[in-house]
Order: structure tokens, then C-alpha cells, then sequence
């Protein structure tokens, strides 16, 4: 086997090590280990990685849920306009998107070099939430709360966000819950992963009818990650999940200044 299929494989190991540690995260690695080290194209790239994202959180989402800390009426309230809208994005506006948008000069800015270009955009907003990492940790319980208006917008936003990019979108979702539905902090973050898994799931729907997947491969990558979910729990006893974060995040950041780079470097 080629030693980047290895590493792509080892990758898909991570992602599920780095949700089972701090909860979130780790599917903003997914697009660049399925571009950059199994050679998938980045628009089958970003369809694929709302499968891993979505089953991972399933898992995760499963797991709270016996916990008791998923809130399904503020899930239900965030997630329709999310899946709504990831829906759309998936079936109808990334295939809308020409092959080509503008030359200039030598460099030709296609379809896929913006997708990977503003999908690094939300690696660098990702990362500085991790580095920030300044959120009010308070478990006490309160009554939930709802401002309809800008949760179905903030919905909407996600489930574009998503649907373009392929990743889960929790750093924008935990804040939106936590501020604008009032959750305690545990329960934004149990619940985000069942709005994650609903709606990167229908948002893969409506990549079915548009895209060839490749099932086999996909299903291989899915479960090494799900494996390394459990492995990544196990691990979080003995690592300060906190400090892990904030380096996880720093990654995140070169990576996304790399994909820049990288992306822009194409002639």
C-alpha cells in the first residue's frame, strides 16, 4: 500500500482520536487528509467528509443521549432550518458552481481551488476558537430560552457553511446554543452533536444523485474513525482536554495557512 494511503488512513484514525479527546474539531481534518493524502477530488472530498462527520457524531451523539444531556427541543428548533439549508447547498448550489470563476494571469481560480480555499477560511475561524477557548464552563442548570428568529438564521448559516465545506460547523453551533437558547455549556455541546449528525447526514443525501461514491473506500474511513472515537474517550482520562484544545487549535491554524499556500501556489 502506498505510504500516503497509510498516512491518509492513520489520518482518519486522528479525526475520530481528536472528537473522542475534545469533543469537536477533528472533522476540520477530514477534507485535508481525504484531498491531500487519498487524492479525492475536493468537491467528492467535502460529500465524503458529511458522512465521517456525521456518523462520528452519531456516535457521540448517542453516547450523551444515554447520558441525558442532549436538549431534543432546542436540537429540533436549531437543526430544521440547519438541514434545510445544507440539504439545498449539497443538491442544488455546489453543483450550480462553474468549473471555472476567474483567471488572472497564469492562475485560474476553478471550482475546486474555492472550495479548498474557503474551506481553509474556516479552518483559521475554527483554530482562533480553539486558541480562544474562553467560554463560560458553568454546568448550572437554567431555563432554556429561545430567540426563534436568530436561531433559524444561525441555522441557515451553519447548514450553508456545512454543506459547502463539508465540516460539522460546531464551533459556530456551541456558541449559538449556549447564547441564544440559554444551554449550560455540557448540554450545548452533548446537543450540537446530534444537530451535527442530523444535518451533515441529509446534507450527504443530497450528494447521492450528484456524485459517484465510492462506498467501499468510504465505509473503510468512517469506521477507523469511529475506532478512534472510542480511543480518543479512553484517552481524555489521562489528558487535560483544555490544553489539548488550545494546541489542537494552533495545528488547525497552520494547516489552514498551509491549504492557503498551497491552493494559491496552482497554475
Amino acid at each position: 500500500m502506498d505510504i500516503q494511503l497509510i498516512l491518509g488512513y492513520i489520518g482518519a484514525l486522528l479525526i475520530g482520536v481528536v472528537l473522542g479527546l475534545i469533543g469537536g474539531g477533528g472533522s476540520i481534518l477530514t477534507v485535508p487528509i481525504l484531498v491531500y493524502l487519498m487524492f479525492v477530488n475536493p468537491v467528492t472530498a467535502t460529500a465524503y467528509s458529511l458522512f465521517i462527520v456525521g456518523v462520528s457524531a452519531l456516535v457521540g451523539a448517542i453516547r450523551n443521549i444515554q447520558k441525558g444531556l442532549v436538549d431534543f427541543k432546542t436540537a429540533i428548533v436549531f437543526a430544521i432550518p440547519a438541514f434545510i439549508a445544507v440539504y439545498s447547498t449539497r443538491k442544488f448550489l455546489v453543483p450550480a458552481i462553474p468549473e471555472e470563476l476567474f483567471s488572472l494571469g497564469a492562475f485560474i481560480m476553478t471550482k475546486n481551488i474555492a472550495i479548498m480555499l474557503f474551506f481553509a477560511v474556516i479552518m483559521l475561524v475554527a483554530s482562533i476558537s480553539m486558541i480562544r477557548n474562553n467560554r463560560n464552563e458553568s454546568n448550572e442548570e437554567s431555563s432554556v430560552t429561545y430567540n426563534y428568529p436568530l436561531i433559524v438564521i444561525e441555522g441557515l448559516v451553519v447548514g450553508v457553511l456545512t454543506g459547502i465545506v463539508g465540516a460539522g460547523g460546531g464551533f459556530l453551533i456551541i456558541p449559538a446554543l449556549v447564547l441564544l437558547a440559554k444551554l449550560p455549556m455540557k448540554k450545548a455541546v452533548a446537543t450540537s452533536l446530534l444537530i451535527i449528525a442530523i444535518k451533515s447526514l441529509i446534507g450527504f443525501i443530497g450528494d447521492i444523485e450528484n456524485l459517484d461514491i465510492d462506498w467501499a473506500f468510504l465505509i473503510k474511513f468512517t469506521t477507523i474513525s469511529v475506532v478512534g472515537i472510542f480511543l480518543g474517550i479512553y484517552l481524555s482520562k489521562f489528558v487535560n482536554g483544555k490544553s489539548l484544545k488550545k494546541g489542537f487549535g494552533w495545528f488547525v491554524l497552520i494547516m489552514g495557512v498551509y491549504i492557503i499556500f498551497k491552493e494559491l501556489s496552482k497554475s
